[in-house]
């Protein structure tokens, strides 16, 4: 299977809204039965969406292109959900937010369908929610983990202060404090700068992360992000 032509293929089909066409070529992959269905999704759709919201970001894609194609791939990825192989429920918790843009919100939906098929039981706010009502959620839930994934550059500050916040009062203190896609695979470094636990650039790495390192836990001395501002505010 020619990863990137498909990728290419599909983008051409999302962009100028040919339903028919799109799902026409998917359906096809899941004819052949080469691959599993999270494998099509990782291989081909997160491409596609990463290609749209890159070009989108660089204006060298129309607003109504990057309508077709947003509101055609959600389609084809609430299609995909049902074909997941689920796994055993694994007893994690998962409360997850993203960021405020359409294609954030794909992104997000995307990753939450992914780990959710992985065992992990997953409450996906999608975006703009006000850290306040996002600690509330921490004391309700007592999740095992808090991640935010596909997040704007506009969302980072905020990201850093919830983690502030959720470090100073010891809010749910076993809890792991994720985050990636989006900004965080853009500005490298700002994950681990912003002082989170673990990152991923992707919803399948992402998994895997989950999976194999769910013990890690940020050490104080890489956050770099917001030391001379408090340092200020002690002196």
């Amino acid at each position: 299977m020619n990863d990137e032509l498909l990728v290419e293929q599909l983008f051409q089909h999302l962009v100028t809204g040919q339903r028919e066409g799109a799902r026409r070529l998917v359906n096809d992959l899941y004819e052949r039965d080469e691959i599993a269905t999270e494998e099509i999704v990782h291989r081909i759709f997160w491409p596609a969406l990463e290609m749209i919201n890159s070009l989108f970001r660089a204006d060298q894609l129309t607003t109504l292109a990057h309508n077709y194609a947003i509101r055609l791939l959600r389609g084809l990825i609430d299609q995909a959900h049902a074909h997941y192989e689920a796994q055993p429920a694994n007893g994690k918790k998962v409360l997850m937010f993203c960021g405020t843009s359409e294609a954030d919100e794909l992104a997000g939906q995307l990753t939450a369908d992914f780990i959710e098929a992985g065992g992990y039981e997953v409450f996906f706010g999608g975006g703009g929610i006000a850290n306040d009502e996002i600690l509330g959620e921490v004391g309700e839930h007592r999740p095992d983990i808090l991640l935010m994934f596909a997040s704007a550059p506009t969302d980072a500050p905020n990201i850093r202060t919830l983690i502030d916040q959720i470090r100073e009062v010891n809010a749910c203190p076993d809890m792991q404090i994720v985050v990636g896609g989006g900004v965080f695979n853009r500005a490298e470094g700002l994950a681990e700068e912003i002082g989170a636990d673990l990152w991923a650039r992707d919803p399948q790495a992402l998994r895997d992360k989950l999976d194999a390192e769910s013990a890690r836990r940020a050490d104080p001395a890489q956050r770099t992000v917001g030391k001379t501002r408090r340092t200020r505010s002690a002196a």
